[in-house]
């Protein structure tokens, strides 16, 4: 009888638990599959630990964390790295640039790619050449080898954030839940990016440049093990057909341009080779547009930029991140090569730009959610505009003053701006189209970064050859933050046109199209 009891009971349950993984497996969508148990019951190896949501975010915010932190960690290293090896300016640039643009052109792929081949595995992949990217850089024997281990790890590191937020979105089923997960995972994101020069300092401080790297290995091999357990696979039920000939005329184009940008000043703005080379790239960019217009699944839809707030997003985003590569570029070298400061030193001087980003950065997303993107946006553009004013108008050397206004300033701005980019982006979209959106936004955003680093290091290079006192890199410095500036000016006014009324009427139209 007892035993009997405890088997009703426990057919009870297994049906309940079969009907609430059908419920959760109708709630992950039409164009979804989730593989919530192996197939082979009987085989041990396969067998799966029960999906938690929260182990599965904190696993995925690992991962953002660790590219979070590369894309400015280094900035702190760039002098050390320098004096190692001997490079230029433009071998510094390309420290930098190697990571981003490779991000930037992969992205897309890479959120397909996990769509097709399975979301774990290709977060699992890209973990692997991240980490493995990363242990190469601190054995990196010149310069070289390290912008090559860069784009080893960039390569890892596309896969991780466009793959990494779908499987939480593919997780969180309830859209309450699913907010806040997200809200979690921008928030890592913030401080990841916000934290990179402190914590970059620290390390080069304390145990050289190489260190900077060595964090990402135990972090990376601790994320493959717990996703190899606790995060579910899952895969576009109908995923997107690969688009080789539009990654190949993105990556031309990028790619040429940022080189030509990096390299003229060494080899002169009329010279044959940069002038083939921005050719070369706008040539790349007209075929590019022809072809994916005609193409039936293309890398990037085109017809989204018939909606003003997404096109306003595209365009901020980059001027946004433009401003934050191109200033961190240039700080790092001020602090520790003008004024003499430290590693450590340096990464104390940028707190303040820091702190304001990490303050202003979850108040923007409330402000977005409760009363939309446009006073964000507004706000963002005019703090990054007044920084880039308060250190390019009063000649001479920036006070102490001046500095920290200008980098509370600046730190406001971008933290207003970031949350309020993929909201503008996603804003009248079909749901379905909402991801695709979201990631040509993050896109954009890697590519404003490559071009804040190539335009802002192209310009200090026009002025000096070696990084140090005088009135050449001062003059270069006032012109650079006029130019952030000026991305600033663009930002308000971008941002201030494409959320309004009209342009909200014209998004809904191009949705419905």
């Amino acid at each position: 009888m007892v035993r009997a009891a405890v088997l009703l009971r426990l057919g009870r349950g297994a049906r309940g638990n079969a009907g609430r993984i059908g419920l959760d497996e109708k709630r992950v969508g039409e164009n979804e599959v989730m593989d919530s148990a192996p197939a082979d019951l009987g085989a041990a190896a396969e067998r799966r630990a029960p999906v938690r949501p929260k182990l599965v975010l904190a696993i995925c915010c690992l991962s953002i964390l660790m590219v979070g932190l590369d894309v400015t960690i280094l900035n702190v290293a760039l002098p050390s790295i320098q004096r190692e090896f001997g490079s230029s300016v433009s071998g510094a640039q390309w420290t930098i640039d190697a990571y981003t643009l490779v991000i930037a052109s992969l992205l897309l792929l890479a959120g397909s790619t996990g769509d097709r081949l399975g979301r774990r595995r290709t977060f699992q992949i890209g973990l692997a050449s991240f980490t493995a990217g990363s242990l190469l850089c601190s054995l990196a024997p010149g310069l070289g080898w390290l912008i090559g281990f860069r784009m080893l790890q960039a390569i890892g590191g596309s896969m991780l954030n466009p793959v990494a937020l779908s499987i939480v979105t593919n997780v969180f089923t309830e859209p309450s839940e699913r907010a806040r997960a997200i809200g979690w995972w921008g928030g890592v994101a913030g401080i990841s990016i916000a934290s990179g020069p402190l914590l970059g300092g620290l390390l080069v401080q304390a145990l050289g440049w190489r260190s900077i790297f060595w964090i990402n290995v135990p972090v990376g091999l601790a994320a493959i093990a717990l996703s190899s357990r606790f995060v579910p696979e899952s895969r576009a039920a109908h995923p997107r057909r690969l688009d080789p000939v539009g990654q190949v005329l993105m990556i031309a184009t990028i790619g040429l341009l940022v080189f030509g940008i990096i390299e003229a000043p060494e080899h002169g703005w009329g010279s044959a080779l940069i002038l083939t080379c921005f050719a070369t790239s706008l040539a790349a960019l007209v075929g590019f547009v022809a072809y994916e217009r005609r193409h039936p699944e293309p890398l990037i839809d085109l017809r989204f930029f018939r909606s003003p707030p997404f096109s306003g997003a595209a365009v901020v985003a980059t001027c946004a991140f433009f401003s934050l590569g191109g200033f961190l570029f240039l700080s790092t070298l001020y602090l520790q090569d003008v004024r003499g400061y430290s590693a450590l030193h340096a990464g104390v001087a940028l707190i303040p730009m820091a702190a304001t980003m990490m303050i202003t950065a979850p108040l923007s997303g409330r402000m977005t959610g409760s009363r939309g993107a446009r006073a964000p946006l507004l706000l963002g553009g005019a703090a990054v505009l007044a920084a880039g004013l308060v250190s390019a108008l009063p000649a001479g050397e920036p006070s102490d003053l001046r500095l920290f206004l200008a980098y509370v300033l600046l730190g406001a701005g971008l933290g207003l701006l970031n949350p309020a980019i993929t909201d503008t982006a996603v804003a009248g979209m079909p749901r379905e189209q909402a991801g695709v959106a979201a990631a040509i936004a993050s896109t954009t955003r890697q590519l404003g970064s490559a071009l804040g680093v190539a335009v802002i290091g192209s310009v200090i290079a026009e002025h000096v050859t070696t990084v140090g006192p005088g009135a050449g890199f001062t003059s270069a410095a006032r012109i650079s933050w006029a130019i952030i500036a000026l991305c600033g000016l663009v930002a308000l006014v971008v941002g201030g046109v494409t959320t309004s009324a009209r342009a909200r009427r014209a998004a809904a139209v191009a949705a419905s199209t």
